[in-house]
């Protein structure tokens, strides 16, 4: 780029500031190095939609700007996959499930879990009140939709099935995509694995009356965790720390403001055209975000003896091959301390 004759006698910071204006009035962001961030790209279970608008409203609400982070969201189906971005290198932390999660540790994978997003279990099993589903038991040789075969959809299905005594192949296991209840409507599966939002979701497009089976009346394992490599937590410390409070505080926002949260979700998120039903969904997803464990210590913290519970239940199910000691790969040091905010009123 040529400087103008006029510019040259500028000092070089005020020649930096004129450019990154110059970026922006062209309607293109700087490199997050240009910005003196640190860029951190979280691996997704999910397309961009309306339950995690709290990090589709960073453009709007800068609130990993101002921990130092330039934040990137790369999407994913399930919370397999957004754990196998991580181990591939593709994202720096995933945005997972304890079945995945699990089912990663058994195959060998060094992770560690570094912050608890959703403390409460919002998995279900949903089917029309036609079918007479209403235990797990009843599931038997029916035909079952997931989100996908890497989902915490799937995980929870085969929980719950385990449970009842019965295994995977006891019934015919459909891939129906994300929060997709059209299968289910059209008569093409009995039933659906799914999540509260998700049911909401499905009710608003013409559900009808239906059976649900909840998985926390099982056992009530957090929904989601940030999860990252062994290598990355003892290596990044620092940007980690800042990460998760930045995350923190964009959790604390959407639950103070939750209409604001709504409106943004309109534009930011691909299934947010219904602001009241984003309004919803997203009162859906603070509630799932606390718990009595964050009411004492703040958004984010575990209660180790519920993972553990999940982890010794998957190996006693034949989920999992071997025992797993959640003190080993679940790590408290990097959340935030508590704040004086409104993170645990939802």
């Amino acid at each position: 780029m040529t400087i103008p004759r006029c510019l040259r006698a500028l000092p070089f910071p005020a020649l930096a500031a004129l450019a990154l204006a110059a970026l922006a009035l062209a309607g293109r962001a700087p490199p997050a190095a240009a910005q003196g961030l640190d860029k951190v790209t979280v691996g997704g279970w999910s397309q961009p939609i309306s339950e995690i608008t709290n990090l589709l409203a960073e453009p709007d609400h800068g609130l990993f700007k101002a921990r130092g982070i330039a934040l990137d969201y790369v999407p994913g189906n399930g919370g397999g996959s957004a754990i196998q971005a991580v181990l591939a290198g593709q994202a720096d932390v995933a945005f997972t499930d304890p079945a995945s999660f699990y089912l990663a540790l058994d195959k060998g994978a060094d992770l560690v879990a570094i912050y608890d997003i959703y403390p409460q279990n919002v998995f279900n099993v949903v089917s029309p009140k036609s079918r007479g589903i209403r235990t797990a038991a009843d599931l038997k040789g029916k035909r079952v939709g997931v989100y996908s075969l890497a989902s915490g959809t799937r995980q929870h299905l085969l929980l719950l099935l385990a449970a009842a005594g019965l295994k995977e192949s006891d019934v015919t296991v459909e891939v129906t995509g994300l929060l997709n209840f059209a299968p289910l409507i059209q008569g093409q599966v009995d039933a659906t694995a799914a999540t509260d939002t998700g049911l909401l979701v499905g009710r608003a497009k013409g559900l009808g009356d239906v059976d649900v089976i909840e998985v926390r009346d099982h056992l009530n394992l957090p929904s989601d965790i940030f999860v990252v490599t062994r290598k990355d937590y003892e290596a990044k410390k620092p940007l980690l720390r800042r990460f998760l409070a930045a995350y923190r505080d964009s959790a604390a926002w959407m639950i103070a403001k939750p209409d604001e949260a709504a409106r943004l979700a309109v534009t930011r998120a691909i299934n947010g055209r219904d602001e009241a039903i984003n309004r919803e969904v997203i009162r859906l997803r603070n509630l799932s975000s606390v718990s009595p464990t964050t009411e004492r210590e703040g958004l984010g913290h575990f209660d180790l003896p519920v993972l553990q519970q999940g982890a010794d239940t998957f190996r006693r199910l034949g989920l999992v091959t071997r025992a797993l000691d959640m003190s080993q790969v679940v790590k408290s040091d990097l959340i935030p301390a508590r704040e004086t905010t409104k993170e645990n009123t939802p």
